[in-house]
Formats: structure tokens, sequence, C-alpha cells
């Protein structure tokens, strides 16, 4: 069942997507040289991730849903909407890990769609990582009909 998200949430919200985005960090870790990936998470990325769930949570600015399963969140979505860009972003989304591989997170793709597209927007976006730890995440997208646009995002730290 999914539904709009509540503060008493939050706590399950947040560690879930740590769980879930383990294997993601693991992977952004390798990718990175070491000297930029301790500039990004200085204090470990559990650190910075968990003040993004919460920040995006508590955001006026960002819709959020829960899924549940026998009365446990399994995962959650959030989402930007832009009307005068006639733009919708899935902004944030994460499934436990012990639920992934069972549509939940096409479920919830898909719910977001419908939400985007009941406030009249026509174009929906995600972004996502090319690291091998958001391929389930690209798999989900592709299959829901996502379309994905190559941009290379360099970095130098100065």
């Amino acid at each position: 069942m999914i539904q709009p998200y509540q503060p008493s949430d939050l706590e399950a919200i947040v560690q879930l997507s740590l769980r879930a985005w383990t294997p993601v960090f693991v992977a952004i870790q390798a990718t990175l040289s070491p000297m930029l990936y301790h500039t990004f998470y200085p204090e470990g990325w559990e650190t910075s991730q968990e003040q993004a769930i919460r920040a995006t949570c508590q955001s006026e600015d960002i819709q959020t849903w829960v899924i549940s399963k026998e009365d446990h969140i399994v995962g959650f979505i959030s989402i930007r909407l832009n009307v005068g860009d006639n733009l919708g972003e899935i902004y944030m989304i994460a499934v436990d890990p012990m639920h992934q591989g069972q549509g939940i997170g096409s479920r919830l793709t898909d719910f977001a769609v419908e939400k985007i597209q009941e406030a009249g927007i026509t174009v929906v976006m995600v972004d996502t990582g090319g690291d091998p730890g958001h391929a389930p995440a690209r798999a989900t997208y592709e299959k829901a009909g996502f379309e994905a646009l190559p941009i290379m995002r360099y970095f130098k730290r100065l």
C-alpha cells in the first residue's frame, strides 16, 4: 500500500535507505579516486545520505510517499514538481534490500509518474549513476520507459 509520508515514517525511511544504498556507495567508492570520494563524503557517505534523506522528507517543496508490506515500510519515493518548467522529477527512491526484486521499485516509479501527470506535467526526469551499484535503478527506469541522456560529469579537487 502506498501512502503519503508521515513524520513518524522518517526513521524507517532513513534505515531502509542506508541499507539499500550500501552497494551503491561501495561501487561509487571503487569508481572515484580516494581523494575525491573523501572530499564528497568526509564524514562517510552514511552521514551525508542521512542528512539528505531527512531534508528531502521534511521539505515543503518535495512530496514523499511510503510503501508498506505487512505494516512495515519497505520503500519510499519523493518527487519534485516544477510546473513552470513542465518538469517533474523523481527526486529520491529506495527499496529495502530484503524486498528488492519484487517489483516495489517499479510500483513506486509508476506511482510517481502518475502523480506528476496528475499535476499536468508532461515530462518526468530521474537522475541515477552510471556505476555498477546503480544498475538495478537504471533497469527499473528503462523498464518504465525512461530514456537515458548520456551526460558526463567531471570533477577535479582544488
